[in-house]
């Protein structure tokens, strides 16, 4: 089991979600807590990502201090947002 911590950003990112969906997030985070491997972001990122329907919840993990940290959660176009990647529109 590892021990939650948040960066100061998450509250911000957490409280712009609806109950229903912070309900949702919850329940994945404490499998996260639990020790759910998780996969890391694109482009090398030292964050890993976890789903949950369309949201994305960005975390790192510190194996030796068993200490799991939450930066972001959001929607899949806030995601690509929040690590630089802007989701690329068709042209006409």
């Amino acid at each position: 089991m590892y021990a939650k911590d948040f960066h100061p950003g998450w509250k911000e990112y957490f409280n712009k979600l609806d109950n229903s969906v912070k309900i949702k997030i919850v329940n994945k985070m404490k499998k996260i807590i639990a020790g759910l491997p998780g996969r890391h972001l694109e482009r090398g990122l030292p964050y890993f990502t976890a789903e949950v329907d369309q949201y994305r919840i960005c975390y790192k993990s510190d194996d030796v201090a068993m200490i799991r940290r939450f930066y972001f959660v959001g929607d899949h176009k806030e995601y690509l947002k929040w690590i630089g990647k802007e989701e690329i529109v068709p042209s006409d």
